[in-house]
């Protein structure tokens, strides 16, 4: 409790000295794992806009809805008309939508580290016993969890669909746990490269330009040179071009093992060889991207 010690003073003075009492803390210390487990569970939330602003939810929420319409109408569709099978596969559904996993990844990922940037609160994170791979791996596991979500819902909302609609049980559930892999590789390669550039820039404007401009223009560009080789006759280049996209490296990775059909020119996806390198592409720039992460924010730490 405050005691207060009356000044000598004057008649009517009423100056006071407060002795405040300031004590150590004496209760549990959570540690690392704690803040880092914090860290996530905000960042995740803050990709939805939860314990934001209504301003903040309205895009991500926009999206996510955007992801499952189609979804819910083709199992619709299936369910009166007795389909034999659904009219997209689980593999295929995100790359038709990638537009919209590009423009939700675009948007969140600067959400996620440029404000930490912009208004330097990265040293007074690692001013708590909270470390840079904590950091990083807080973000980074958020970020990927929030697209899983929104990748892995219409695909839930096709096998429940499916079942419904009495199509084979195990070839349904087998398509599904396909088309998980498949969201699961695309939710941590496009978080670790969204991130990576989100981090480059304080500016949450430049941030959002950046992610939209890379996922864009090598799409378009791979795609363009994909179309020339096949023209060309050189269709054994198309699978090789494909590797300098991030949709197609996922396009890739998943007719190659995951029996998706290719959207590639012709529809011939890479061989099981060729996925290999696929396969160690995408691992590989997961890892990269991690590494980058760890080394920008050591630095922005310091």
């Amino acid at each position: 409790m405050a005691a207060e010690h009356p000044l000598a003073a004057a008649p009517g003075d009423q100056t006071r000295i407060h002795n405040i009492g300031y004590r150590n803390y004496d209760g549990p210390r959570l540690g690392r794992a704690y803040a880092t487990r914090s860290l996530y569970s905000q960042s995740l939330r803050g990709a939805y806009g939860l314990g934001r602003s209504v301003k903040s939810k309205v895009l991500p929420m926009l999206l996510f809805v955007v992801m499952c319409v189609p979804a819910a109408i083709m199992v619709a569709v299936a369910v009166a008309t007795k389909a034999a099978k659904l009219p997209v596969g689980y593999t295929e559904y995100a790359i038709f939508l990638q537009a919209v996993i590009s423009l939700y990844v675009a948007s969140q990922a600067p959400q996620s580290v440029s404000r930490d940037l912009r208004f330097k609160t990265v040293p007074l994170y690692f001013s708590r016993p909270i470390e840079t791979a904590d950091y990083v791996r807080a973000k980074f596991a958020a970020l990927a969890s929030a697209l899983f979500i929104l990748t892995a819902a219409p695909v839930l909302v096709l096998y429940i669909g499916a079942l419904l609609a009495k199509l084979d049980f195990a070839d349904q559930t087998k398509g599904f746990a396909q088309g998980l892999v498949s969201v699961t590789l695309l939710s941590l390669l496009f978080a670790g490269l969204s991130l990576v550039i989100a981090s480059v820039t304080p500016r949450r404007g430049f941030g959002i330009a950046a992610v939209i401009a890379v996922f864009t223009i090598s799409y378009g560009a791979v795609s363009a040179l994909q179309g020339i080789a096949e023209l060309q006759d050189s269709s054994g280049a198309i699978a090789w071009i494909g590797l300098f996209s991030p949709v197609t490296l996922i396009d890739g990775v998943q007719s190659a093992f995951l029996g998706a059909p290719s959207s590639f020119p012709g529809g011939v996806g890479p061989s099981h060889g060729e996925g290999a390198v696929y396969v160690l592409v995408v691992l590989g720039l997961i890892a990269a991207c991690y590494g980058l992460l760890i080394r920008r924010y050591k630095k922005v730490g310091l």
